[in-house]
């Protein structure tokens, strides 16, 4: 199987060294020294990396054969694919590979369903789940304990534990404006609350 592990940056300096962004929980194994990765487009590869080094905080990688500026800006936006076994699992007892993580359904606790996932996106502090509501929109759930309390693979599903408005803001607005365009003495309270409870199921 195929994973993307990373794509490259603008060059850095004039030895050939690029910026990567790094779309792996375990860069030091996928991007290793020594490791030869394939790339889309595939014209411009595959890629041995020779040297890696952190840089303020970012990974520069140097290519066997990328010796100069031009070199490397050449290869920007390309993606750096890894193959890895289906079974293999990540070393951390909770850590997951995105390709273990696409398509679970997501619900709450209670077993309200809230969508599926469609992508990871790693960002420096944090990862994030794209989640495909059924009704086409998107939610983007923070992939931290205190949000995800249960990744299932067996039963194909991501238990969440959202906190107050991150799925549901749309309801609360609906549900708020609602209330607030009640005329005072109206016996009609059941209504919103009905139209509510199923805007959030």
């Amino acid at each position: 199987m195929q994973l993307v592990v990373a794509r490259i940056g603008r060059a850095h300096g004039i030895k050939g060294e690029v910026t990567v962004e790094v779309r792996t929980d375990e860069p030091e194994l996928r991007l290793a020294p020594g490791a030869v990765l394939a790339t889309d487009p595939a014209s411009t590869g595959p890629l041995t990396i020779a040297t890696g080094r952190v840089h303020s905080g970012r990974l520069l990688l140097r290519f066997e054969g990328v010796t100069d500026r031009t070199a490397a800006e050449a290869l920007r936006n390309t993606l750096l694919i890894a193959e890895i076994d289906p079974e293999e699992l990540p070393e951390g007892e909770d850590e997951y590979y995105d390709h273990q993580l696409i398509d679970l359904d997501v619900v709450t606790e209670d077993g309200t369903e809230v969508g599926r996932i469609t992508e990871i996106s790693h960002l420096p502090s944090q990862d994030l789940f794209i989640v495909e509501r059924p009704d086409g929109s998107e939610v983007m759930v923070p992939f931290v304990e205190e949000i995800v309390s249960e990744i299932d693979l067996e039963e194909q599903r991501a238990v969440i534990t959202p906190p107050p408005g991150l799925i549901d803001d749309r309801a609360e607005i609906a549900s708020s404006r609602e209330e607030s365009g009640e005329e005072p003495g109206e016996e009609s309270g059941e209504e919103p609350g009905e139209e509510s409870g199923d805007g959030s199921a």
